[in-house]
């Protein structure tokens, strides 16, 4: 049964006017987003200011290897969101409970796994990572830490995540700040042993995560009971977190190219700093500079596409593809406008903010403009372009912007940086960013407006192969009148 809307955050998304409801869905995961970055840089002050340049090294090291764990399981989770978001459009909540069960038995069981496996083989996982000698020690403490604390940290993100499938994007900003508030506020403590607390050095700062981690999961599993939300399992519904093997293989399916997405992202941005560092230490600065910029940047870009994502998906869930149009079409405005916004307050005032990072008077800051003018830009695109892919991935098309986005990235972004520098010199670099994004933008609206992407169906599988379809959506109409003809 659905829960009312008074006795929760959750909006229905099939309903009201497009354009606000989308920004008031969207704000609550801007929020998020930038607490969650604060809480990175608050807590890489305190490492780098009680423990020094190593244990920040090691810090940095660890998680590279945790962003990749969390690369597979935003994949797995957009997929879940994506089948509860549908299910919800279909007022099918059973289907949305089934989907959420599944995801959590898979991520969470398999982050046990991988945990204990972490733990063991931390020393030798930072050796295959080339982590200086000297913070290899720091790094294994910092990270077996981690480790121990993964499993509640993925429970955590895919409740986040599966809230917002059921159109409650507020929850999960408050238990990201209860997150912050407990992470950033431990860190000093454990670290130097401030009052009661142990003396913990850098273990300390991966012990606050942990505690972090732990309270806040706990704290939202109690909240979706309290307020038994959508995806709150109870008696025989517990069977849903063994996962079923129909479930799991959508999941997979639709999981591993968008975690692929985020590989691909990550591994081009690394390579680009490879060939930053190749120009000397104050254009390596001042790319730095810049990365930070961009981070707060592509914050409204991204929150938009979930927005949209989710309201695609439950809009698609039930039969208005009328909407799920209008949808894509207020993304691209709000995008374009508040990421407008965003890249000339950063032009006008960039000089105070870019002080921040490398004083006043640094070598980095001119370069770091001229980067600014000329890159700073190919985030409007890339903001339309995560709209396109939010819209089209509402409904299961998850290969083709996994190859869209390694075709700009590669072949277009990277190969233009590389051998434009013949020509062009160092600005082939930060050309070859607006260059890849307008790929990214024409190759995606081709698919949006061209591919087949709105012909396929994707419902969670009736629990019992046998049941007839209609009967596993008797809510809802059923999943083939879902979807336009012709």
């Amino acid at each position: 049964m659905a829960v009312s809307p008074n006795r929760s955050n959750r909006r229905d998304l099939t309903v009201g006017p497009i354009g606000p409801t989308l920004l008031a869905f969207a704000l609550p995961t801007l929020a998020s987003n930038i607490l969650q970055s604060l809480n990175g840089s608050i807590n890489s002050i305190w490492v780098g200011r009680f423990l020094g340049e190593g244990a920040l090294a090691a810090t940095s090291n660890a998680n590279i290897i945790m962003f990749l764990m969390f690369s597979a399981v935003f994949g797995f989770g957009m997929a879940a969101t994506i089948l509860i978001g549908q299910s919800v459009g279909r007022h099918d909540i059973e289907a949305a409970r089934r989907a959420f069960g599944s995801a959590v038995g898979l991520v969470v069981g398999g982050a046990v796994v991988i945990a204990v496996v972490g733990w063991l083989f931390a020393p030798q996982i930072l050796r295959l990572l080339a982590t200086p000698g000297e913070a290899q020690g720091l790094a294994r403490d910092y990270l077996r830490v981690i480790f121990l604390g993964l499993p509640f940290s993925m429970l955590g993100v895919l409740i986040q995540m599966s809230l917002r499938g059921t159109g409650d994007s507020l929850t999960p900003l408050w238990f990201m700040g209860l997150s912050v508030a407990i992470d950033s506020g431990f860190n000093p403590l454990l670290i130097d042993g401030i009052g009661p607390f142990p003396k913990m050095g850098i273990a300390g700062s991966a012990t606050a995560t942990l505690i972090a981690g732990v309270v806040s999961s706990a704290g939202l599993l109690i909240y979706v009971y309290w307020r038994d939300l959508p995806i709150r399992l109870r008696g025989a519904e517990v069977r849903y977190l063994i996962p079923e093997p129909a479930l799991v293989k959508t999941i997979l399916a639709k999981g591993l190219p968008m975690g692929a997405q985020m590989l691909v992202m990550s591994t081009a941005g690394l390579t680009m700093v490879g060939l930053v560092n190749r120009l000397g230490v104050e254009t390596a600065a001042a790319y730095a500079v810049s990365q930070q910029l961009w981070t707060y940047i592509q914050m409204p870009a991204m929150a938009i596409g979930v927005a949209v994502s989710s309201m695609a998906a439950q809009n698609i869930g039930a039969g208005k593809w009328d909407r799920v149009g209008a949808i894509t079409r207020s993304g691209l405005i709000y995008n374009t406008v508040i990421v407008l916004v965003v890249i000339t307050a950063i032009i006008l005032f960039d000089r105070p903010i870019m002080a921040l990072f490398v004083g006043a008077e640094s070598p980095a800051i001119p370069i770091a403009r001229h980067i600014q003018l000329i890159a700073s830009w190919t985030f409007v695109m890339f903001g339309a372009t995560m709209v396109l892919f939010s819209t089209v991935r509402a409904n299961g098309a998850t290969v083709p912007p996994l190859v869209i986005l390694a075709i700009a990235f590669y072949p277009v972004r990277l190969g233009f940086a590389i051998e434009g520098q013949r020509w062009i010199g160092s600005d082939a670099l930060w050309l070859a960013f607006p260059i890849g994004s307008v790929v990214s933008l024409v190759l995606a609206t081709l698919y949006y407006r061209y591919g087949h992407w709105r012909e396929q169906v994707l419902v969670v599988p009736p629990e019992h192969p046998s049941e007839p379809e209609e009967h596993a959506h008797a809510d809802g109409e059923p999943a083939g009148r879902l979807h336009p003809t012709g």
